[in-house]
């Protein structure tokens, strides 16, 4: 309800495609600080229940031989209210974390509805006929630049996030850097947010394009080299080279779904009012490879015996989370830049786009401008 027609926004800021690149960098660059600020905030709140030692050593817990089974009785049962004292307290934190995290949600909600104003692009004249919903849904459906878009960053998407899932697992269970899991996320969120500027400069020097393929496929060896070399300065660096390549993957595509609605705009030039559908299905793509990775890691983690109530898990785990985070993304990553090969809208497509719409707005207000003397 509330990232779609938040997203689509952007379309109706400016009829400028500069500035709606410039508003679209401003809205990645404040959304990576959002989510830096809400992992602060919510890491404080929360610190206390990871701070607790909940994996209790039971190895050592045994019948003695001449009945000691009182002892060994005694030490379950404490362990057992240990565990729930530690949930307990955990339930707690984390409510208070939601809510707080809410309030500024809530906050922010307020402050984009009162400071936002809407613009209407007069690209083509007003029209008392609307085109229903199934009938624009086809069209936008059979857009070749838009699915060639989706398809690409669906797969790249899925890589994004089977590293962004599997993260804190891999950290945990397959290379011991589970200490420094919070100084990682949190120098890749920085390393985000720096390099989003340096994205926006690069696009606007050498396109759209050529840049997608250069951050995006900026992160395949690093991702690699923490998987065969697991160690914590290499991790930092990999933090750091990984960063610039989320903000591209975060940039790029909603930098790019403006220039595909152009395009739609130029080639359909009398159905208008269909951002919403662009905007719309892109955000589901994206929520479904989401859920594409969740689904991938939760079977592969299952098959290879990964017990949630375990603090060890077995060298099959391991071996698995390093798959999940070095082969698989790279996988799908070389897939999404295959398709994004067959993305027609270069940078001479898109001037071109940009002065055909000129004309096109031009012809649409001197239109309003004789219907309004004509109503006179």
């Amino acid at each position: 309800c509330f990232h779609v027609p938040y997203s689509a926004l952007t379309m109706f800021l400016s009829t400028d495609q500069k500035e709606r690149d410039s508003a679209t960098a401003y809205r990645m660059t404040l959304e990576i600080l959002g989510t830096l600020a809400g992992a602060a905030i919510q890491g404080q709140i929360v610190a206390s229940a990871h701070m607790r030692k909940h994996c209790l050593d039971h190895g050592n817990v045994t019948a003695g031989p001449l009945g000691s089974n009182g002892s060994a009785e005694a030490e379950i049962v404490k362990s057992e209210v240990h565990s729930q004292d530690f949930l307990s307290h955990s339930k707690e934190v984390y409510m208070i974390a939601a809510g707080v995290v809410g309030g500024v949600f809530l906050v922010c909600t307020v402050i984009m509805f009162l400071g936002v104003r809407e613009r209407d692009d007069p690209y083509t004249a007003k029209t008392e006929k609307q085109i229903p919903f199934h009938q624009g849904f086809v069209q936008v459906m059979r857009h070749g630049p838009y699915l060639t878009l989706t398809a690409a960053f669906l797969f790249i998407t899925v890589a994004i996030q089977l590293v962004q899932s599997n993260f804190v697992l891999f950290c945990t269970y397959a290379v011991d850097l589970k200490d420094h899991f919070q100084n990682i996320v949190l120098t890749i969120l920085v390393s985000a947010v720096v390099s989003i500027p340096m994205w926006q400069w690069f696009l606007q020097r050498f396109g759209k394009k050529t840049a997608a393929f250069l951050g995006i496929s900026w992160i395949m060896p690093f991702t690699l080299m923490l998987v065969f070399i697991p160690y914590v300065a290499v991790a930092y660096v990999v933090a750091v080279a990984s960063g610039l390549s989320v903000a591209a993957s975060l940039l790029l595509p909603w930098s790019m779904l403006p220039d595909v609605v152009d395009d739609f705009r130029l080639a359909n030039p009398h159905s208008k009012g269909h951002e919403a559908i662009f905007y719309s299905f892109y955000v589901f793509f994206t929520k479904f490879a989401s859920g594409i990775s969740l689904g991938v890691s939760t079977l592969c983690l299952q098959f290879a015996g990964y017990d949630t109530s375990s603090c060890k898990q077995k060298p099959a785990v391991a071996y698995t989370l390093k798959l999940l985070i070095g082969v698989a993304p790279v996988a799908f990553i070389i897939t999404g830049l295959l398709i994004l090969i067959l993305y027609p809208i270069s940078e001479d497509v898109r001037v071109r786009n940009r002065t055909c719409l000129e004309e096109l707005r031009k012809q649409g207000i001197t239109s309003r401008t004789m219907e309004d003397l004509s109503n006179v």
